[in-house]
């Protein structure tokens, strides 16, 4: 396990926004829990990702313990030309890349992960999608992300989804602060 100040930042190089990032957007298919090590080596090769992670808690030998985590385990996004693809190849800790189809699409639902990083959202790994209506927060930190919407026992979720994975994140939310997208 590293040390906080050992992992990786959230995105590199730390600019306003992944939005600003010029290059093909490709998705790193990691061996298994090579996310952050991946990430080591774009920075030392210059090459700009994305990798979402939050803290979690959990217990080592009776002691707990926060860890940095990837939310979308075993996937690293990054952003650049064929040259920065066969790089990544190169380190060795990618078993492929995914190739993305839809840029445009991929980075509005990155920028909608980021956003809500960025907020200070507690977003976790949400393994299954539930079938619900799209909505968009309206006020809030989080206002203008869009995703769908999942009742708990305890409230409801924002499931924000990277469709070409099949995987999504989601954060508990204000049913006050939601509006049903038509």
């Amino acid at each position: 396990m590293l040390k906080e100040s050992e992992n990786p930042p959230i995105i590199w190089p730390e600019e306003d926004s992944i939005c600003l990032f010029e290059g093909r957007w490709r998705v790193a298919h990691t061996k298994s829990r090579n996310e952050k090590a991946v990430a080591h080596k774009l920075i030392d090769k210059n090459i700009a990702y994305f990798l979402p992670m939050s803290w979690k808690a959990h217990r080592v030998r009776g002691q707990k313990v926060k860890a940095l985590l990837p939310i979308f385990p075993g996937y690293l996004f990054f952003c650049g030309d064929e040259e920065d693809r066969v790089e990544v190849l190169r380190t060795n800790r990618v078993a492929s890349i995914i190739e993305t189809t839809n840029q445009q699409k991929l980075i509005e639902e990155l920028v909608q992960i980021e956003q809500a990083l960025k907020s200070g959202a507690s977003l976790e790994p949400h393994k299954q999608l539930e079938q619900g209506q799209r909505c968009r927060i309206v006020a809030g930190p989080l206002s203008d992300i869009e995703g769908t919407v999942l009742k708990t026992q305890s409230g409801a979720r924002l499931i924000l989804k990277i469709e070409m994975l099949g995987q999504a994140a989601s954060t508990e939310i204000d049913l006050d602060n939601v509006e049903v997208i038509e």
